[in-house]
């Protein structure tokens, strides 16, 4: 699995990878938690279930990525691993991480939502399933 970070003008775009769908939503997601923190120094000690629907899967995405965000917001964590399970109109995920503790996690920008500019689940001719989005921040 793969996540990375673009460019997208005052705004940044979060993109995952994986050989399935539901890695590609893992990264991006994972993609966006960069963003705010660094990942690599939050520990996955609570796991939060989250279960979201849409009616296609880039509003998927967005609908995932939003939920996370609120999640993290409610319970003032940050979150460093995912698992995503796709599900009939939706689906079922577990985020991992613990409370953002500024003495040992280096703070990011504020993410204040996932959008609907770039939007774009997809495989590619390599086999890859891509699912990407521009963040709000």
């Amino acid at each position: 699995m793969e996540c990375r970070t673009f460019d997208h003008g005052a705004d940044i775009g979060v993109l995952g990878e994986g050989r399935t769908i539901e890695e590609a939503y893992a990264g991006a997601a994972r993609a966006m938690f960069s963003v705010m923190v660094d990942v690599a120094g939050v520990r996955p000690r609570e796991a939060v279930e989250i279960s979201c629907t849409a009616t296609d899967r880039e509003l998927l995405l967005v609908q995932w990525l939003n939920a996370l965000l609120a999640e993290a917001d409610v319970r003032g964590l940050v979150f460093c691993d995912f698992e995503v399970r796709l599900l009939e109109g939706g689906l079922a995920g577990t985020a991992r991480g613990e409370p953002f503790d500024p003495g040992r996690h280096v703070p990011g920008v504020e993410v204040k939502g996932a959008t609907l500019t770039e939007l774009k689940v997809a495989r590619g001719e390599d086999g890859l399933w891509r699912a990407q989005t521009v963040v709000d921040v």
